[in-house]
């Protein structure tokens, strides 16, 4: 197969949450670990840093990698979900050449274990934290930086045992998973804390301080609260408001590598790391400029924690009218959501373009409730191209909602 047919086959063949919602997910590591056998565990030639969090996980991800480049480190970077095309979900970031997962590499990984993958209902996150390890032994990158992709205790990804674990923040998102309260969720996103392994923890509430506290403590972990330990906040090319404590965390991360004595990041290499995010690694979607007069940003927030601090950003802009291009997944709390959003808007619904996608007719009546108020359109591009046919240049777009929705506007 080519690389259009083995990215066709990988969508349609093996078990996708992000296309298919629950069906999908799995609840143990069996397959991981058998996958890892499989492989003749990779990930065990790998020193790791491991990223989870409601928010803020894939932006944590990146600086870090950012920073390490900087440092002069050949860095493996697996996050996920993917913007525009499915290896920017596995990227190496080096000094000397960087760049994602070449076709051919997913190619042939695939035709040599697909057999593997069928015989054993592999889901598609799954096979992909497979290849990015396999890939990263395979390149032997100094360290590589491993996102969870949903809570942390199930997650593939948590058959590492990395050098140091990171978690961002508690929010109420995958409910339907990963519990209903801040302290369910905090339980599962803890299960990343390995024995005698440091731990970041971003942001916390007294809620879910008390359980990592507690989680750090049975694993006799040392526990390391960025938000009280860094007071400094270090410019980055990264803009979302959001990014203080994602960066406090970052920062708080280097000085634990540091002192584990393997590496050497000096303080200059923090500050252009931060500030070369985009530049050194390619993230996108974070509060990203796509134009002016009119100001169009988008964002991939697309929940209550997130979205909250973006719409007060959204706030501390000057334009006469604000347009929302919107559309989410059809599994999110709205009476949550909604009320976040301002009244005094031009809204634009859309559905994403994926069998998860809210209906655009559905979600503007949903929104009528709570008097936010415009049309629905066929597709996010139609309702784009007619937020920016209706804006003056004095007006603001935002666009967001879905990963999915910044996706195919991207």
């Amino acid at each position: 197969m080519n690389y259009q047919e083995t990215i066709n086959w990988m969508f349609n063949q093996l078990p996708m949450y992000q296309l298919q919602g629950a069906s999908a997910y799995k609840k143990d590591l069996t397959n991981a670990y058998l996958l890892a056998n499989h492989l003749n565990n990779p990930q065990k030639n790998l020193k790791c840093i491991h990223v989870a969090g409601t928010n803020g996980k894939g932006s944590t991800s990146h600086m870090l990698a950012s920073i390490l480049q900087e440092a002069g480190y050949k860095v493996g970077l697996y996050t996920s979900p993917h913007l525009r095309d499915y290896r920017e979900r596995i990227k190496i970031i080096a000094p000397e050449a960087s760049g994602e997962i070449s076709e051919d590499f997913v190619c042939d990984f695939i035709n040599k274990n697909k057999t593997f993958f069928e015989g054993h209902d592999m889901s598609f996150f799954e096979m992909t934290v497979g290849l990015a390890f396999d890939y990263f032994a395979t390149e032997k990158v100094d360290i590589a930086i491993i996102e969870v992709g949903m809570g942390g205790r199930l997650d593939a990804t948590n058959i590492i045992k990395p050098i140091i674990s990171v978690i961002t923040n508690i929010g109420l998102d995958h409910t339907q998973f990963l519990g209903n309260t801040l302290t369910a969720i905090a339980s599962e996103k803890a299960g990343i804390i390995k024995p005698k392994i440091p731990v970041v923890i971003g942001e916390f509430t007294s809620e879910t301080k008390a359980v990592f506290m507690a989680k750090a403590q049975e694993n006799n972990s040392e526990i390391y609260l960025a938000s009280e330990l860094i007071s400094e906040n270090y410019p980055s090319d990264l803009m979302g408001d959001y990014q203080i404590h994602n960066k406090k965390a970052v920062v708080q991360t280097i000085a634990i590598i540091n002192s584990l004595g393997s590496f050497k990041i000096a303080e200059d290499t923090i500050k252009s790391g931060l500030l070369n995010v985009k530049k050194n690694t390619g993230l996108e979607g974070r509060w990203q400029q796509l134009g002016d007069s009119p100001k169009v940003i988008c964002d991939t927030a697309h929940n209550k924690n997130g979205l909250e601090i973006v719409i007060k950003q959204i706030q501390k802009e000057k334009f006469d009218t604000l347009h929302l291009v919107l559309g989410m997944v059809n599994d999110k709390d709205l009476d949550e959501i909604l009320p976040l959003f301002p009244t005094n808007a031009i809204y634009y619904f859309c559905k994403p373009n994926i069998p998860r996608g809210l209906d655009a007719k559905i979600f503007q009546e949903k929104a009528a409730v709570f008097n936010l108020n415009g049309k629905a359109y066929n597709s996010v591009s139609e309702s784009y191209t007619k937020a920016l046919e209706n804006a003056s240049k004095t007006d603001f777009i935002y666009i967001g909602g879905s990963t999915f929705v910044v996706s195919e506007i991207l």
